[in-house]
């Protein structure tokens, strides 16, 4: 088949390679390769095995020939704030460390005592939450470990960037991630030279930004040898935040969006960014989406927590199960703030959620259903307050909420939700990251007029199911 596109879409734990065509005006989607992602310590720290991602990659796309498809374009979305350094001969500068590591611990304090830069300033400017590993703080805490990295450094490229160059020869900062990095202006939606300048970082490592839907090229020659296929490599919304967010078939301009993963991201589109006060006050982003739009939200922990629950726990229970025994444990009560930094990489989550219980004098969970309904109560009661919060700082009342992801599949949680929020839910498409990314793809080769098109085509391709508050 030829007339059709390829998402690699990696997350934290996973990726696919989900091939997908349009026909008749509906879009048609195909799983044709998955394999496995995770952090490992190396050198003292949670690292990425980027070269094992890379071969992932290239192995998907020979599938996808071996199986008959021979997309016209692909491209490829990831986590955001993740990056590497390119020495002068293309090769990685040191180890790729992950988000959740430790080495940015402090790192805003410091540049606040220093008096370097106080996060009023650094958010009037960029508009990016404060989340400890945000690129700024990884880039400032490589600086203090391996200043020589920094001084060997050609290139700077976010986790996407480096794959499609591996793919293409071609190096690109693509907009959606790069916004991420909290060193983009979001008046100017370019580089913030002048912080970049402040921070002591090279300038000369961050290359023009490139939007959505740019052609990057064509394959090397070693990979079109490797994989027997040579597609346009279309940059999508690299960070699977900004594609899951052009996926969303919302009918009306009063939607909320969830998209549920590993992470829980829930906001609207804006045409321009909210840099006030308040907004920092409330620790909102604007993070850089397609066509300029900015997608203004608040990161949540998400289904992180029970990824990790479910690790924990001796033989590993299905999802479905882990929802079953929830139900069971309906009477049990208790709400804990599931953005607290305990959460983002315990040895054990399980035990960090009685002890969070315990500290917070809340009653603590001893069964594996009590402590699943300590996650579920304490998700859908952090929506309800992040709509209503949102709804304060933009003036706007919001009449719907729409799920898109792997987490809309979750029917209890999305129950837990409409209650919370008093919202109506829309719960999918399952594919949302894997979605927009191919939507890019299709806005590039003229299959769709514009995005609402696009959107409208995903309302009648894939089912969305309606969960109403229960009263």
């Amino acid at each position: 088949m030829k007339n059709c596109h390829l998402a690699v879409d990696i997350g934290a734990s996973s990726g696919r390679h989900i091939v997908g065509w349009t026909e008749n005006g509906t879009i048609r989607l195909k799983e044709i390769y998955r394999f496995e992602n995770g952090v490992r310590r190396v050198n003292g720290h949670l690292c990425w095995d980027l070269a094992g991602l890379a071969e992932s990659v290239i192995e998907g796309i020979a599938e996808c020939k071996r199986q008959g498809f021979e997309p016209e374009t692909m491209g490829i979305d990831t986590w955001a704030v993740d990056f590497v350094l390119l020495d002068k001969d293309g090769q990685i500068l040191g180890d790729t460390v992950a988000y959740r590591d430790e080495r940015t611990d402090g790192i805003r304090e410091e540049l606040e005592q220093s008096g370097l830069l106080s996060f009023d300033e650094h958010y009037a400017r960029t508009g990016i939450q404060f989340q400890k590993f945000n690129t700024i703080y990884q880039l400032m805490a490589l600086k203090k470990e391996h200043p020589e990295y920094l001084e060997e450094a050609v290139d700077f490229l976010m986790v996407p960037d480096y794959l499609h160059y591996l793919l293409t020869g071609k190096k690109a900062n693509e907009y959606t991630n790069a916004s991420t990095t909290a060193l983009v202006n979001a008046e100017s939606k370019e580089w913030d030279e002048a912080l970049i300048r402040r921070l002591g970082l090279p300038e000369y490592i961050f290359r023009e930004i490139a939007l959505p839907g740019t052609a990057l090229g064509h394959f090397t020659p070693a990979i079109k040898e490797r994989t027997g296929l040579d597609p346009m490599v279309v940059l999508p919304a690299t960070h699977d935040t900004g594609s899951a967010y052009l996926a969303v078939p919302a009918k009306d301009d009063n939607a909320v969006f969830l998209s549920s993963g590993t992470w829980s991201l829930v906001g609207v589109e804006n045409k321009a960014p909210i840099t006030t006060p308040e907004s920092c006050a409330a620790n909102f982003t604007n993070e850089g989406g397609y066509d300029y739009r900015f997608r203004y939200l608040k990161n949540i922990m998400g289904l992180w927590i029970i990824q990790n629950v479910r690790r924990n726990i001796e033989p590993k229970p299905s999802f479905p199960e882990l929802i079953e025994a929830a139900r069971g444990a309906e009477g049990f009560k208790a709400i804990l703030d599931v953005d607290e930094n305990r959460f983002l990489a315990p040895d054990n989550m399980m035990q960090e959620i009685k002890d969070a219980c315990r500290d917070n004098g809340l009653p603590v969970p001893q069964t594996v259903g009590e402590v699943m309904q300590v996650i579920y109560q304490s998700l859908s009661d952090d929506y309800h307050r992040t709509v209503e919060t949102l709804s304060g700082l933009t003036g706007k009342t919001y009449t719907s909420l729409n799920i898109v992801g792997g987490g809309c599949q979750d029917m209890m949680l999305n129950q837990m939700t409409a209650n919370a929020t008093g919202l109506p839910v829309y719960a999918g498409p399952v594919e949302g990251t894997a979605l927009g990314n191919l939507i890019v793809q299709f806005l590039y080769s003229g299959e769709f007029a514009d995005l609402q098109a696009a959107r409208d085509a995903i309302r009648v391709s894939f089912e969305i199911k309606e969960i109403l508050p229960e009263r």
